[in-house]
């Protein structure tokens, strides 16, 4: 059951230490690399899960979507404030949300928009702005953007993998 709730493995910040031309990469790219991955997934396919309990391949686009919204939000609040406390979200109850049986295509654009301001926003990061950051409340933990973007970088790919799972293909990164 580990291998489906983390298809490419936990998140480990060790294994992802100053990586900034892979984190800036893989935000840039996740949406054509998604793109690519949903021609080979059918509407019946998104109704599917990737585990028993699982979100379906629709919620996970959804999530997706609002994921990386509060993520540029979240970088943004950095780069303009001193350490920011952010503003959480449920994200179980946001997929029970109606917007997420609305297509696809509506949580794709917005993927495309916030992935292209977000990466030209880390492509043009000095090595002061990678230390700031903000203060998650619920896990009472200070994140640097350097850390925030090794995470979002791996959670593009453990999502791709969950589609993967669906879709019946072998995870690869």
């Amino acid at each position: 059951m580990e291998h489906l709730k983390y298809p490419v493995g936990k998140f480990n910040y060790a294994d992802n230490e100053n990586k900034y031309s892979l984190w800036i990469e893989t935000i840039n790219n996740f949406p054509l690399v998604l793109a690519e991955q949903l021609k080979n997934m059918s509407e019946i396919d998104l109704e599917k899960t990737y585990r028993p309990d699982g979100w379906t391949g629709k919620q996970v686009i959804h999530h997706l979507a609002d994921s990386h919204m509060q993520a540029l939000t979240r970088f943004k609040w950095s780069l303009t404030e001193n350490r920011p406390i952010i503003k959480t979200y449920k994200e179980d109850l946001f997929a029970n949300l109606t917007d997420y049986s609305l297509p696809i295509s509506s949580a794709v654009q917005i993927l495309n928009g916030v992935h292209q301001k977000w990466s030209i926003i880390m492509a043009n990061l000095t090595q002061d702005d990678w230390q700031k950051g903000y203060h998650h409340p619920d896990l009472d933990k200070f994140f640097t953007l350097r850390e925030a973007s090794a995470l979002y970088a791996w959670h593009c790919m453990h999502h791709l993998g969950h589609l993967k799972l669906i879709a019946n293909q072998q995870v690869k990164l």
